[in-house]
């Protein structure tokens, strides 16, 4: 008896795995009515009167058990995902990490990263890790705005922290992270991101002409390697990370980067500046980890660009949210109005 309830456990577990659903190499996600997955069907219908009346969204999917159950806007159009695109290259480090092309334990000094006017003793003791956990305590110009950097207020004075010891959301730091993957690849961000997952994610939308470099060099010689994407195939990239790298059967991103990526190597309590400890998230390598009283959100992450771009993974509810206001229209979507959509999303779930 025991043996015959462990053959057909087994087999539950076989089942359960292969039903997962997954988008076809270059098609539409599948449609699903909400209360298949238990959500309330006119509460999420209802969401697009809050979206309306106060948010910017130009394109947003709720992915719900690899199915679409809720779609606003335009999902196709190619647009700047600003700062999410840290995140993304966070993704494709694993790889190369893992065969040995990559060294995080490696020192920026040691592999030659400098920028203008040369960098102290101590910077360059930072290594690559503390560069993708900005960590690095190098706090001289990025070459773009956007991070903690823009406020001298709340920069510590160079040389004064050890590398590895304080965290601060930092330009410079992401800027050279790609630098470095860009040396020590031999290729570029946007050929690896081509390679490594649009392809094997089946991208609708992906175009490499349509990826440029930004940032003024003249600040600094590290540029930011912008990415233009569509909100559909960003909830690609979202899906593979609530599936812990995996795609329709194939490991993408190991098992052991993904949580790496996602190890809390700067708690709540200990983000900089001291005002970010009174919100809700910890960091791990270039992805913000949820750190909340709220059940649902309990081992969440995302990543967050400027102007209210957001690829949000819920494990709980085996959710991934793709949002994006595109700057082209001169719109902003706040995180807190971000935020309370994700509220509105929950409560639509009926429990049993």
């Amino acid at each position: 008896m025991k043996k015959l309830l462990l053959i057909l456990t087994m087999a539950l577990c076989v089942s359960t795995v292969s039903a997962q659903i997954y988008p076809e190499a270059g098609e539409n996600w599948r449609n699903a009515k909400p209360s298949k997955y238990d959500f309330n069907n006119k509460k999420i219908k209802s969401l697009k009167k809050y979206i309306v009346d106060s948010m910017k969204t130009t394109g947003l999917m709720v992915i719900v058990g690899g199915e679409c159950i809720y779609k606003f806007g335009n999902v196709e159009r190619l647009s700047y995902i600003a700062s999410c695109r840290k995140s993304v290259l966070a993704m494709l480090y694993g790889k190369y990490v893992e065969n040995g092309t990559i060294n995080l334990n490696q020192t920026i000094g040691e592999l030659g990263i400098t920028d203008h006017g040369g960098l102290l003793p101590i910077e360059k003791t930072a290594t690559v890790r503390h560069l993708i956990q900005a960590r690095s305590g190098v706090y001289r110009p990025s070459s773009n705005p956007g991070s903690s950097l823009d406020n001298p207020d709340l920069v510590p004075k160079r040389g004064s922290k050890k590398p590895g010891t304080y965290h601060l959301y930092n330009n410079w730091d992401f800027n050279a992270a790609g630098t470095v993957f860009e040396k020590l690849t031999g290729k570029s961000v946007y050929q690896t991101l081509e390679e490594d997952l649009a392809k094997p994610l089946g991208f609708q939308d992906w175009d490499i002409n349509a990826q440029r470099y930004g940032g003024d060099k003249s600040k600094s010689m590290h540029p930011a390697y912008h990415i233009y994407i569509s909100t559909r195939d960003m909830a690609r990239l979202g899906y593979l990370m609530l599936r812990k790298g995996e795609w329709d059967g194939k490991q993408i991103i190991s098992k052991k980067w993904h949580k790496e990526m996602l190890t809390k190597w700067t708690p709540r309590k200990k983000m900089n500046p001291a005002e970010q400890r009174k919100g809700e998230f910890a960091y791990g390598y270039m992805w913000w980890l949820y750190d909340t009283k709220v059940p649902e959100l309990k081992g969440a992450y995302t990543a967050r660009g400027a102007m209210g771009q957001y690829i949000t993974v819920i494990p709980q509810l085996d959710m991934v949210i793709a949002h994006k206001t595109d700057r082209v229209y001169g719109r902003k979507t706040s995180y807190a109005s971000y935020r309370r959509l994700i509220e509105k999303i929950i409560a639509a779930k009926q429990y049993q």
